[in-house]
């Protein structure tokens, strides 16, 4: 298969891509990004552009796609709803139209989070934004897989960008095991997020469109 990956420099994004690589069922890798990855590998191609509400100058690069790998996001800590709104959902909507329009057939895995409101109408501004998201992608003409991981345990160096996180999982990631085993059913790891995306394109549109981190690590395996 030959996807592409957004956000390939995210903590779930480095997962994804050691998944991809790894995994002989993928063929080819391209990786959009605002900045460089530094990624060098013989599957990987990669196209660097600033402006994610707007993929028309790259149109031509998002052909022969059969996955997208959407794992760009942030934390919606220290900054307004706008932005975030901005950067969870008319970044990703207009990444999903871009690569739609150019591959029938196409599944996008979209990754979201544990707590997500698919209403739209709870408290929690994050969990509206990412349920709208969700609502529309979902709606939208190809295979769409969303994924609400609970805690995700970071393995191969994968590390977030986030400075709080990286603290935070510093502190925690030891304990792990012992959540794994008393909290099962909210908890996966980098790796398993990857290997659940690829698993899920060859459901080719069935099983379960929303996975929460039961679901992905059965996908995965694990």
């Amino acid at each position: 298969m030959r996807v592409i990956i957004f956000g390939a420099t995210g903590m779930v994004g480095q997962g994804v891509l050691r998944a991809c690589l790894l995994d002989d069922r993928v063929e080819s890798v391209l990786i959009v990004g605002r900045t460089a990855s530094g990624v060098r590998h013989p599957k990987v191609r990669e196209v660097v552009h600033g402006d994610f509400t707007d993929f028309s100058a790259i149109d031509g690069e998002l052909t022969g796609l059969d996955a997208c790998f959407f794992c760009l996001g942030v934390t919606s800590t220290g900054i307004g709803e706008e932005e975030y709104t901005r950067i969870t959902y008319t970044y990703t909507l207009a990444a999903a139209r871009a690569v739609a329009a150019h591959n029938p057939g196409l599944t996008f895995t979209y990754v979201s989070g544990e707590g997500t409101d698919s209403t739209e109408k709870g408290r929690s501004a994050w969990a509206r934004v990412k349920g709208r998201t969700e609502n529309e992608l979902l709606a939208m003409d190809f295979h769409a897989y969303m994924f609400r991981p609970g805690y995700i345990q970071p393995l191969h160096g994968a590390t977030s960008k986030t400075s709080l996180y990286r603290w935070m999982y510093r502190g925690v990631s030891w304990l792990y095991p012992v959540l794994r085993r008393i909290m099962p059913s909210h908890v996966t790891t980098t790796d398993d997020l990857g290997r659940a995306m690829i698993a899920v394109v060859d459901r080719k549109g069935s099983g379960e469109h929303i996975l929460h981190s039961p679901e992905i690590n059965r996908a995965a395996g694990a």
